[in-house]
């Protein structure tokens, strides 16, 4: 038998443990064979009889022998082992020692075989061995049937498992109870016809935490080239789904939230191409989301948007209440207050755009109507973008957007994480947010949830103002959260102050003008004139509250009666001063025997001053009709002529004469001329806003119109030929309101 071991070329050390002598049971060299002693640098007589740990060079290694003594008895246990061994010399010997226990062992000691593999630096195999136990990475071996016979300590310490639980078990054990069978047919049908899979799995440990990995399984193969077992590296993913699923929480808060606020929430490329869009944007451009994915922002825009919106995109910076005008889908136009932010990676690069447009379409509708008509009530003035705040069920703020850091003063780093009431709730109120977030905790009922409510907010600097304010719960698992909609309203409050105050001036002035009008009406001739010789009738209708439009009749003496059409420039207020003026004046010389040519002149000397520092001037036609004798004198200050018809001819004749304008200079000259009327005759005394009404078609009145009526109601009365005149405006232009003041006087002789 000695013969034999000296034989052998390997190092081999016979150990034995004497059983018999229970304080001298170390283990000591038994037997070793020529290899070895040329190995240690000892002979065989220097080391038998001697303890083992003579050969080894450090405490770590005995112990190491003594794990493996332990385990012998296991044979799918591996008993082998790296170590240093020392020489006769002292130099110390990196070798891997295996040991195995020797047949027919007597009873009183233990022979253990002990094999000594030196291990050279550039040895491959062992290199490898120690890359797999030290590896980073779980790794398994499997024979074809799928019998576990090798895992690596990464495997053990990722499963709970001990090698020695693991080995000639199945990988099945590992497997949750939910993987689908047709995911274990697909596996193994993959690896036996390519060799190879890589998938992800979720496997249970020892203790029943669940684990997830990234596992890559490929067959080796003999020199036939059959597979004879499988290699499986498993890297640890379960972070990363978690990580995963945390991220699928977040989105779908998001998108919830996207929901509720009915606003255009997007996410851009580089480019401008959306890679994202909430719901809303069907409500307001009318396209759905997926018509939206993939095109640019730049297509949906007006011809007039298209250019000058690019300088937002190409210069990286964010921007705040960006009004777009966009293209509904049926055509009409969209108005949006918009917000982007440029979302870059951590060398600086822009990865995407992300913002949100409101749409403030019938906002702006709404305050243009309100500057034009000038009768609205109320000024809404409205931001484009809410604050938009959540909350646990404790009252601590797990989220807080950009439009809450610039309404309140609190970064998100700073608000989130603490209370809510301590932020932006004035303390007298603190009690009762706390009592009615425990009684919908408890009962589920909240008088404020689920609808607008106008509240008091507290800012940062601790200054108070009013927000417009929604709060809805949000269950998730058996806990809520709550989302905050605010909007700072202290604009719309200041507006409404001013509306206020702006009606009580406007029926101030209201009240001053009707006062004004009533004035004005008195100032004008209270009836018509009837007696057996003429009749004369005359209106005003005012463009205005007020006009500039004077007509006047009186007797100046006995037998004489004098008549007074004028028209001052513009209409309202300023107009209607001179007009009284200029009644005053002609007034004045009631009781002189002034001929119409001579009022003129002394009516242009007394208003020339007044009218040249105003730029206003007076259009005025002067008539005295003779009772008696039937003639009529008359001069004109550039007023439209009166329209003279005869009765028996049928013809219309103008009573002009040559004269300027009153206030345009002194010491004028007016011509004066003379006519006699017949009976039946008919004249029209007019101001130019009568033939100056205008259709839908921009078409003037005309005096063609204006004759044609007169003739073909020449036989009525004078009011009912004024009466007949306005019946045909109104349905000339479709409206009862007229741009100018219309004055009509009707004279006819009996």
């Amino acid at each position: 038998m000695h013969h034999i071991i000296d034989s052998l070329s390997f190092n081999m050390v016979i150990v034995r443990i004497n059983h018999s002598d229970k304080v001298d049971n170390i283990p000591r060299i038994h037997q070793v064979n020529c290899s070895t002693e040329s190995l240690l640098g000892y002979s065989e007589n220097e080391l038998v009889g001697k303890p083992l740990a003579l050969i080894f060079a450090t405490d770590k290694v005995m112990d190491l022998w003594q794990s493996a003594v332990a385990k012998m008895d296991d044979l799918t246990a591996d008993n082998c082992f790296e170590g240093e061994i020392v020489s006769k010399g002292r130099h110390k010997i990196h070798v891997l020692l295996s040991i195995s226990p020797l047949p027919n062992q007597h009873p009183k000691h233990t022979d253990i075989f002990l094999l000594i593999q030196a291990i050279e630096p550039d040895n491959d195999l062992f290199r490898m061995h120690r890359v797999v136990e030290q590896s980073a990475s779980a790794m398994l071996i499997t024979d074809r049937a799928g019998r576990i016979e090798y895992a690596n300590p990464k495997f053990a310490e990722l499963t709970g498992y001990t090698t020695q639980e693991l080995l000639g078990q199945n990988p099945r054990m590992l497997q949750t109870g939910n993987t689908p069978s047709e995911f274990d047919q697909n596996m193994w049908q993959m690896l036996l016809s390519t060799g190879e899979w890589r998938g992800e799995f979720q496997g249970r440990k020892k203790n029943g935490e669940l684990y997830w990995v990234y596992e890559s399984i490929s067959g080796i193969k003999n020199s036939a080239g059959d597979i004879t077992h499988f290699v499986a590296v498993e890297e640890d993913i379960t972070r990363r789904k978690e990580a995963e699923s945390a991220l699928a929480e977040s989105e779908e808060r998001f998108r919830q939230m996207a929901e509720m606020t009915g606003e255009w929430l997007w996410e851009q490329d580089p480019e401008g191409y959306y890679l994202y869009c909430s719901n809303a944007v069907a409500q307001i451009l009318g396209f759905s989301r997926d018509q939206i994915i993939g095109r640019q922002y730049t297509e949906f825009l007006t011809a007039q948007d298209q250019k000058s919106q690019r300088t937002y995109a190409t210069s990286h910076k964010p921007f705040y209440g960006l009004i777009n005008h966009y293209q509904h889908r049926d055509g009409q136009q969209i108005l949006t207050e918009s917000t982007g932010l440029p979302i870059f990676n951590a060398q600086g690069k822009l990865l995407k755009w992300r913002g949100v447009d409101h749409d403030i379409t019938a906002r702006m509708h709404f305050q243009e109507a309100l500057i034009e008509s000038e009768k609205r009530t109320r000024l809404i003035i409205e931001s484009s973008m809410n604050a938009i705040i959540l909350m646990d069920s404790y009252g601590i703020v797990t989220d807080w957007n950009h439009r809450a850091e610039k309404m309140f003063g609190w970064s998100s780093e700073e608000a989130i994480g603490r209370r809510l009431d301590e932020l932006i709730i004035p303390p007298r109120f603190h009690k009762a947010h706390r009592d009615g977030l425990k009684t919908f905790l408890q009962t589920g009922v909240g008088p404020m949830l689920n609808k607008q409510s106008e509240q008091v907010a507290l800012r940062r600097d601790g200054t108070e103002f009013p927000v417009e304010l929604s709060v809805s719960p949000l269950k998730f698992g058996n806990t809520y959260i709550f989302s905050g909609f605010m909007h700072d309203i202290s604009n719309r409050k200041a507006a409404e102050e001013q509306i206020r105050q702006a009606q009580v001036n406007l029926a101030i002035a209201q009240n001053e003008i009707k006062i004004a009008q009533q004035i004005q009406a008195t100032l004008s001739p209270s009836a018509p004139i009837k007696s057996e010789d003429f009749e004369l009738a005359g209106f005003c209708l005012p463009a205005d509250k007020v006009g500039g439009d004077y007509f006047d009749y009186f007797f100046r003496k006995e037998g004489q009666l004098d008549i007074v059409i004028a028209d001052v420039s513009g209409h309202s207020i300023g107009p209607a001063l001179f007009m009284v003026e200029a009644r005053s004046a002609i007034r004045a010389q009631t009781n002189l025997l002034a001929t119409p040519s001579e009022t003129l002149v002394v009516l242009n000397n007394f208003l020339f001053d007044d009218l040249d520092k105003s730029d206003y001037f007076i259009t005025l036609f002067y008539l005295q009709y003779n009772i008696h004798t039937q003639q009529l004198r008359f001069a004109n200050a550039g007023h439209p002529p009166p329209l003279l018809l005869n009765q028996y001819e049928g013809e219309f004749k103008k009573l002009d004469a040559e004269g300027l304008l009153l206030g345009v200079r002194k010491n004028v000259v007016f011509e004066e001329k003379t006519t006699m009327l017949e009976k039946g005759d008919v004249i029209l005394f007019y101001t130019d806003g009568l033939i100056e009404v205008e259709n839908t078609s921009k078409e003037f009145f005309g005096l063609d119109r204006v004759k044609a009526i007169v003739s073909q109601n020449a036989q009525e009365q004078p009011q009912a030929i004024i009466d007949e005149i306005f019946v045909s405006l109104r349905q000339f232009s479709q409206s009862n309101a007229f741009a100018d003041d219309i004055t009509l006087m009707v004279l006819k002789c009996h």
